[in-house]
């Protein structure tokens, strides 16, 4: 079961549940892949509505990996995720949102 305090979540791909996370090591990799300057133009990409097919199968690639499973972006292509190509895009928003704007932890009483 995904840690969201971790930073993962959990998708349902093929019939089978994957632990999905963007370490520090997979958003290094998804600078790479898709040609960015920094990881902030990620999330520009995402607000004007700039984010290609082939992104998303990056994203999905990284998160896969990031979340410990052994598959290629080329496998991560041929994957199906319930709830269809609007299902996926929302759980990967939803991936980025919690990479950089995790929920606060509680305060604690002096």
């Amino acid at each position: 079961m995904a840690n969201k305090r971790r930073g993962e979540i959990d998708l349902t791909l093929d019939g089978k549940t994957y632990p999905l996370c963007l370490t520090f090591g997979a958003l290094a990799e998804l600078e790479d892949k898709m040609g960015l300057a920094n990881i902030g133009e990620l999330a520009g990409r995402f607000s004007n509505g700039q984010v290609r097919s082939a992104d998303l199968i990056r994203i999905l690639g990284v998160a896969l990996r990031g979340g410990g499973n052994d598959v290629s972006d080329r496998q991560a292509a041929s994957m199906r995720c319930e709830g269809g190509a609007g299902a996926l895009a929302v759980a990967l928003v939803e991936l980025l949102q919690l990479t950089f704007n995790p929920e606060p932890s509680p305060q604690k009483t002096p």
